[in-house]
């Protein structure tokens, strides 16, 4: 069911009213510096959408996980500054707490003007789903929006309870971008259909890989998640970190699918990660003490082969420890095999915060890439079928 989006509504009906934005700007920060926006740039257009109607926006996300502590190393204080940057206009940032002196700022909020809370997980509330928590916050806006699909597979105060104090619960511009492009996945792709998997677990991915496996034309496989299919399938793979417990559903997954799963047939390994001088490329079976951190030379060719320029393309999860610069080269070849596809016509997806980091070592632009989900999680959950509660209780169209 598709659901309403700020545009749905009359251009008066943001006029003077509070709306309470649930963003998700759980962007990397070190010493104050944030070096990945990717995040908070993708929520602009919803937000220069709310000034420009007349509404008095009130920014809420979390940042990492405080577990109910106040942690100054998690507060949104850098980004309220680089909001503002992309806004070109001051952006108030609000301390810890909902305290009155809080609520007499929001309440004498001017058209057009825009705070941003501090991180709601500094309340145990806001994980908790807590009604009192949700029903505080809930007071400061009169409309609800919700443009933060990173944490739409999330219960929580902000993304769930405290919608169902408003009649007007209503999608932004990403969250109407991600259901779109995710929904013609998981329904109607185009085909070829090829789908890359990489990351490190099978059991984060095994919904969205059951309905992936269907769905697909062709299955790539790297990262962690292969060796755990390499041993289902007999192969040695040394010291490579594999889930044992998977075996069994790897091992009917490939006789089920077997012609449509593509495995690699080299490896970049090394003894560690930190004894990367001992680092080669091996054929097929990996040596005992030796483990697996990247596809080798000859599964690139092979992968980047299949990456046409028609169809669909989704890709979650790297193709190694592309942290690393001697195991990078993998992810780097199948992001930039990506962008070409894109290019020549495919409709290429990117799911998952590993996979945008990967993709920025790559040096692919965002231009290059149809669509990249700001939600690593969320997007495969929604994949794999299941219902998003930070989606479910947004108004479907037919309701107003």
């Amino acid at each position: 069911m598709a659901k309403m989006v700020i545009s749905d509504l009359p251009d008066s009906a943001f006029e003077g009213k509070r709306v309470f934005l649930r963003v998700d700007f759980n962007v990397p920060i070190k010493d104050g510096v944030i070096s990945e926006d990717y995040r908070i740039r993708r929520t602009i257009p919803t937000i220069d959408y709310l000034i420009e109607k007349g509404a008095k926006i009130i920014v809420g996300s979390h940042l990492g996980r405080p577990r109910g502590m106040v942690i100054p190393d998690l507060s949104l204080r850098p980004v309220s500054l680089r909001l503002s940057e992309l806004l070109g206009k001051p952006v108030s940032f609000l301390e810890y707490g909902l305290n009155d002196q809080v609520k007499m700022v929001v309440h004498e909020l001017q058209e057009g003007e825009v705070i941003l809370l501090e991180n709601l997980r500094f309340h145990k509330g806001e994980t908790e789903n807590d009604p009192e928590f949700s029903n505080e916050i809930a007071s400061l806006a009169d409309i609800y929006v919700n443009d933060a699909f990173g944490t739409a597979h999330r219960k929580h105060a902000s993304t769930y309870g405290m919608a169902f104090h408003f009649d007007l619960r209503l999608a932004g511009f990403l969250v109407n971008r991600e259901l779109k492009f995710l929904t013609r996945l998981r329904e109607n792709p185009d085909h070829p259909y090829l789908v890359i998997v990489g990351g490190s677990k099978i059991k984060d991915k095994i919904n969205a890989l059951k309905n992936l496996l269907e769905k697909a034309d062709k299955v790539l496989i790297g990262g962690g998640v292969a060796y755990t299919f390499l041993k289902a399938k007999g192969v040695n793979v040394g010291g490579s970190i594999t889930e044992d417990e998977m075996i069994d559903w790897v091992r009917e997954s490939l006789k089920e699918y077997e012609e449509k799963i593509f495995l690699p047939v080299d490896h970049v390994v090394s003894e560690s990660i930190e004894q990367r001088k001992a680092s080669m490329v091996v054929d097929q079976e990996i040596p005992e003490h030796f483990m697996g951190f990247d596809i080798g030379p000859k599964t690139v060719n092979l992968y980047a082969s299949e990456i046409k320029g028609t169809g669909s393309v989704f890709w979650n999860g790297p193709m190694g420890v592309f942290e690393v610069s001697d195991f990078s080269a993998g992810t780097t070849h199948i992001a930039r095999a990506i962008a070409l596809a894109t290019w020549r016509g495919a409709t290429t997806v990117i799911g998952g915060g590993d996979t945008i980091a990967a993709i920025r070592k790559a040096e692919v632009m965002d231009s290059e890439i149809v669509h990249i989900s700001t939600g690593g999680g969320a997007s495969l959950e929604f994949l794999g079928g299941e219902e998003l509660p930070g989606v479910s209780v947004l108004c479907d169209k037919k309701e107003q």
